[in-house]
């Protein structure tokens, strides 16, 4: 039996239909991005999208075929607000840290993000997600790693794994309709409660109490300190310089 193929071609190499008035593909891309910004992605559908645009579904499967191909799109569409350092500075590291601030920041602005990359990983590899990790290459390159596929894909999973966590308590913090500190100071009397009669957990209590007044800043000192490991980490597989000769 013949194997099948895929009617649909790739959203990256398919042509794009000729624009409407007030339909595009970068409009429907901005409105879905608008949706799962607010609502999430169980709220996204093409029928809801297309009331928003004031268009039929029709309309709009002419600009993007299925649901899996406009978060493809979406996906990429937020990925080109990250930076990389161009590579060549004096420290490999500080450059790697801000590439990786700069993704965890978008993935705090689009709390979707995380969520999806984790999940479906480069099934979502679109051009922009494709110059993010070619500009991560060329730092690690440039750093001495004979090979650094296996850096980036350990930096990355640090940077998702995290900031999925961090989303999901951030919308949590939003649903509450309260400010993240309020809201860390009316949950301090039940992890008081739980803590007691168990070290760890006072102990995790205590640095709760203490960041209350600036969860943020707690939230960055965290991040930063795992990256600071897994970077020491990495930065054990660097070959090592040869010393001078006795």
């Amino acid at each position: 039996m013949a194997a099948k193929t895929n009617p649909t071609p790739s959203v990256w190499t398919r042509q794009r239909p000729a624009e409407q008035p007030g339909l595009s593909q970068p409009a429907i891309v901005r409105e879905a991005i608008a949706m799962l910004d607010a609502d999430g992605i169980d709220a996204l559908s093409m029928r809801k999208l297309g009331a928003r645009l004031n268009a039929g579904a029709t309309s709009l499967y002419r600009h993007v075929a299925t649901k899996d191909e406009l978060m493809e799109l979406a996906v990429d569409a937020v990925v080109a607000e990250m930076s990389v350092p161009a590579a060549g500075g004096p420290d490999w590291r500080a450059d790697v840290t801000a590439a990786a601030a700069s993704f965890r920041a978008v993935a705090l602005r689009h709390p979707w993000l995380s969520a999806v990359l984790g999940q479906a990983g480069l099934a979502y590899l679109g051009p922009n997600l494709m110059t993010y990790g070619e500009r991560l290459a060329a730092l690690f390159a440039e750093a001495g790693f004979p090979e650094p596929s296996p850096a980036i894909d350990t930096v990355l999973a640090y940077v998702i794994g995290m900031s999925t966590t961090e989303a999901a308590w951030l919308i949590t913090v939003s649903r509450s309709g309260e400010t993240e500190a309020a809201f860390v100071t009316r949950l301090l009397p039940e992890a008081q409660q739980a803590a007691t009669g168990h070290q760890h957990l006072n102990e995790a209590y205590q640095e709760a109490e203490a960041g209350a007044a600036d969860p943020a800043a707690v939230r960055d000192a965290k991040f930063g300190y795992g990256l600071e490991v897994v970077l020491d980490g990495l930065a054990l597989r660097l070959p090592q310089a040869s010393g001078p000769s006795s």
